[in-house]
């Protein structure tokens, strides 16, 4: 596995055709968490925001959110139509990123974290 200083490094080794989805999974998030430290972490962008916010990478035929438990099964009837595990969601290459789907799971995680510094 190669490893990584940036996110912009990240971005620039994946294959042409993903890399725009690579950015706009990078500005969802930077969207609805500007205050999430942005970093590499396990050789994938890592977002830091009150503890673990969310991790993104692309394989061959999917990009990975990952993100803490329990956002996911909390919206699996909205992600029925995606591979999903307990922290995982795949998106296919093949298909248009769900930018807003992507967007409501990430603010849901940003509220958890929140609540945990109350």
């Amino acid at each position: 596995m190669k490893k990584f200083k940036t996110v912009d490094a990240y971005i620039k080794s994946a294959p042409k055709a993903v890399r725009p989805k690579l950015v706009q999974m990078r500005n969802a998030i930077k969207s609805v968490a500007p205050k999430a430290v942005e970093k590499i972490s396990y050789g994938m962008p890592y977002y830091g925001y009150n503890g673990r916010l969310v991790y993104f990478a692309f394989a061959k035929k999917h990009i990975g959110l990952y993100i803490p438990p329990p956002v996911i099964l909390e919206h699996k009837s909205e992600l029925k139509d995606y591979e999903t595990a307990k922290a995982t969601v795949r998106f296919p290459l093949n298909k248009k990123l769900p930018v807003a789907l992507i967007k409501k799971l990430i603010k849901a995680r940003v509220q958890k974290n929140e609540e945990k510094t109350v």
